[in-house]
């Protein structure tokens, strides 16, 4: 079903749905539109945990790209720390200076800016 056609539905049938209803049709269409993280091979393993190493020792700014559970997501920033304990990676934002922390496990690439 296109984009066209499931909106002209929902004009239709949401003036008839409660509220609820409505927000389990919307998370159903998102489930739907789900991508598929992906198997990262070793090398490719190897060489993301030698940018990640390299980025924090010479305080560089890298863009990771991770996977959300539903999504890839980027991050751009500099990273301060990693927890091998929980397996997360801590940064802040080089827009906002917000603290970011991303699963180590869910880090598809990262590339040095």
């Amino acid at each position: 079903m296109d984009g066209q056609n499931r909106d002209r539905g929902t004009i239709k049938w949401t003036s008839l749905m409660l509220p609820e209803h409505v927000q389990l049709v919307k998370e159903l269409w998102k489930e739907d539109e789900r991508v598929e993280k992906g198997i990262i091979d070793e090398q490719k393993a190897v060489e993301i945990d030698f940018l990640i190493q390299r980025a924090m020792n010479d305080n560089l700014t890298v863009e990771i790209t991770y996977h959300d559970g539903f999504e890839h997501q980027y991050q751009k920033g500099k990273i301060n720390s990693i927890c091998t304990f929980r397996k997360r990676l801590h940064g802040m934002d080089a827009n906002t200076r917000d603290i970011f922390s991303i699963d180590l496990n869910d880090i598809i690439d990262i590339t040095i800016q």
